[in-house]
């Protein structure tokens, strides 16, 4: 077995949060975060240092990370590989410490994107000047992201690693933007660029083909194959843009249970595999999408027989029928508790209600004014959501009620100059 290990970095709060016409509010993706580190996942990339509206969110999660509630996954934030966002991310952010920098490295993207304005070296260079940027600002791991990979020449990409490399990126990102790639093709590629670069590899795909959980275990099987560590990039649920990401639990599994993998290659050995069910769970409520039945180990099917033969093969001994146990993902039913139309009225008497659905919790408010203010805090919380809260949520807004507020709000970039401020004095002119 290889001394090397494959890791994981979940995109749930970055890549996820951008499928198309979905979305997780900032307390969501904060518990998102929680029960990652909980799960022991290596890292999450969780949002975008450069966004204004994602600086409270990201600087309430970092103050987390101070207080020990998130202390195994580390929070990275994703921006592109330009110098002036990365100021503007440190600026946002300053305790931001691992940061992933992005850019187009493929002929289509390239010419597509920059409309010929950019050639391959000035994208190169582009990158270099952003790395020694956040190498300045006090990055502690700095990723750079491919974006294209699969689709870019792999002259090219072996170069850009090395280069970055120079320059202070400690992981290269290799991107299958498109989901454009076979795991044939991903396991030869990678080994090289591994092989050639000796630097730690992360791995991200799409899954248009259907092949993103494939791929992705087999282009980190060639990065430790050539001697480095790989990051597997997921999301989970598969959630994404397009037909989505890698899923989370599939990745995990292919490697511990798969014949080629078992016992052969090793994940960070911090990650618990019975968390996953609520994880799933969760984030299926938070996003509004239900876990497909045949969703492999979640779906409600995973471990469901009916046809003869295999109904009474499992009931005789279930490894007849089933490779691994529904114990081991912790499968139960999480709790969610409905809140929404008891406090959200305002009047007194929701004070009652509201006591006993901590009571549950086996939570005691020590007075009247910390009761009504967490009271507040979740009126709050179900206008953010949009949705009756979960026992997660209730437990975060009373240990963390500062934080709580804090990412809930959102203060709009709002600067009245030039024709927006000529429009508004007209309209306010008597």
């Amino acid at each position: 077995m290889s001394s090397n290990k494959i890791y994981f970095v979940d995109v749930t709060n970055r890549d996820g949060v951008q499928t198309s016409r979905l979305g997780l509010a900032k307390l969501q993706k904060t518990i998102i975060n929680i029960m990652l580190n909980d799960m022991g996942i290596t890292q999450s990339e969780f949002g975008f240092p450069a966004t204004k509206h994602e600086i409270n969110y990201l600087n309430g999660n970092l103050e987390l990370v101070k207080r020990g509630a998130i202390k195994v996954t580390k929070l990275s934030g994703w921006t592109r590989a330009i110098k002036s966002d990365v100021e503007e991310s440190f600026n946002n952010v300053p305790d931001l410490k691992y940061i992933n920098l992005s850019q187009s490295t493929s002929e289509q993207m390239t010419n597509g994107k920059y409309q010929g304005k950019k050639t391959l070296k000035d994208i190169l260079n582009m990158t270099c000047e952003a790395i020694e940027c956040a190498v300045s600002k006090g990055a502690e791991i700095i990723g750079v992201n491919a974006e294209d990979a699969s689709r870019s020449d792999i002259e090219f990409l072996i170069k850009y690693a090395k280069e970055a490399k120079k320059a202070g990126a400690d992981r290269f990102r290799y991107c299958d933007t498109l989901g454009y790639e076979d795991p044939k093709t991903s396991y030869d590629r990678i080994y090289r660029i591994a092989k050639e670069t000796q630097m730690p590899v992360e791995v991200h795909y799409h899954n248009d083909l259907g092949m993103a959980v494939a791929c992705s275990v087999m282009g980190a099987k060639g990065a430790v194959d050539a001697g480095v560590d790989a990051y597997i990039n997921t999301a989970i649920n598969g959630m994404g843009e397009r037909a989505g990401n890698a899923d989370l639990v599939s990745c995990l599994l292919a490697i511990l249970k798969s014949a080629g993998f078992k016992n052969k290659y090793q994940i960070d050995e911090n990650i618990d595999l019975s968390k996953t069910w609520q994880l799933a769970k969760y984030t299926a409520y938070a996003f509004g999408v239900p876990i497909p039945k045949n969703q492999p180990a979640v779906g409600d099917n995973a471990f469901a027989h009916e046809s003869g033969i295999h109904a009474d093969g499992a009931l005789k001994d279930r490894r007849n029928y089933e490779l691994y146990d529904y114990e081991e993902l912790g499968r139960g039913e999480p709790e969610i508790i409905e809140t929404g139309r008891m406090i959200t009225t305002g009047e007194y008497g929701g004070i009652k209600g509201f006591r006993n659905v901590y009571n549950k919790l086996e939570i005691e408010f020590k007075d009247e004014h910390e009761a009504r203010n967490i009271l507040e805090l979740v009126r709050y919380a179900n206008v953010h959501t949009q949705q009756p809260l979960t026992k997660n949520e209730l437990k975060f807004i009373y240990y963390y009620p500062d934080i709580a507020a804090k990412i809930m709000t959102v203060s709009p970039y709002y600067e009245p100059v030039g024709a927006i401020k000529e429009r508004i004095q007209a309209s306010i002119s008597p």
